[in-house]
């Protein structure tokens, strides 16, 4: 099977691509899906990762986030239609918001603040998710919505803003490590492989209603910062500020649904998980 990638590197960069330059299956243009997207032949997936996905990411690009959402999402659907492909949105537990439901349930509408900080990320997945309902329902084009969960693993942006990459960063340094709030608020990471495994079962088993995508083990921010700080044998300590505006108290996947569905479920633990990425990051700080 042949890959033909997308970027417009708002947050990537092309160095990721560095070990698949030389294969005769990939090809990479560099486009923004925002002004439409044409190739020519046939297409089995069209798959739609395109988003700024950290706080810092959309809060230096809302506008962006919103229209990737909105006008990236319906310009991939009508390439998927034109091409009788599958289509695949990545969204996120972000639709969710800060959750009165816990563990979160694909059935859960979420407690979402529209017009807080957090909402172009928010709301732009939650109308993309609508588009592609849309879609399958006016159309018949053949849709799968997953909803990505905390995910962590080599070749996340050092600046990226998320908890891991910035613990890990800042345990190498022998920094303080930045713990908003009292740290008591729960994530739940997922390893990188674990997520495309879910992917790919998504694209050949799937249905068209949103799965959840994720690791259930739930961890406090805290836990997950001393945890980070005994892999890494540093001496950092940790540095409390202010909650953020909207930030999620609780995020854990209800994962019913995938190991029914699918079959699966995550395989790597949290700290295995956790030594692997480290060992990137070690590479690059």
């Amino acid at each position: 099977m042949r890959v033909l990638a997308l970027d417009n590197f708002i947050t990537g960069a092309a160095k990721n691509l560095s070990s698949l330059q030389d294969n005769p299956d990939f090809e990479f243009r560099q486009a923004d899906v925002n002004h439409g997207v044409f190739i020519g032949g046939d297409a089995r997936y069209v798959l739609h990762f395109a988003s700024p996905a950290s706080p810092p990411q959309y809060d230096s690009n809302p506008i962006h986030t919103l229209k990737v959402g909105t006008l990236g999402t319906t310009n991939m659907l009508g390439l998927a239609r034109a091409k009788g492909a599958t289509f695949l949105l990545a969204s996120t537990s972000e639709v969710y918001g800060d959750p009165l439901v816990h563990p979160q349930p694909e059935t859960y509408w979420g407690n979402v603040n529209p017009i807080g900080p957090r909402g172009c990320y928010d709301e732009a997945k939650r109308c993309a998710e609508a588009f592609a309902m849309a879609y399958h329902r006016s159309h018949d084009v053949d849709t799968r919505i997953i909803r990505i969960f905390n995910t962590h693993g080599p070749r996340m942006q050092v600046s990226d803003g998320r908890a891991v990459p910035n613990f890990m960063a800042q345990a190498i340094r022998g920094e303080p490590l930045t713990v908003y709030g009292d740290g008591s608020q729960t994530r739940s990471l997922c390893y990188v492989s674990d997520l495309v495994s879910g992917v790919l079962a998504v694209l050949e088993r799937g249905d068209e209603l949103p799965i959840n995508l994720g690791n259930p083990q739930e961890v406090t921010v805290l836990e997950l910062a001393e945890t980070i700080i005994r892999l890494a044998g540093s001496s950092s300590t940790i540095d409390f500020r202010d909650l953020p505006v909207d930030d999620p108290k609780q995020r854990r996947p209800d994962i019913a649904r995938a190991q029914k569905l699918l079959g699966w479920q995550p395989k790597v633990s949290l700290e295995d998980g956790l030594r692997r990425t480290l060992e990137y990051f070690r590479s690059v700080v």
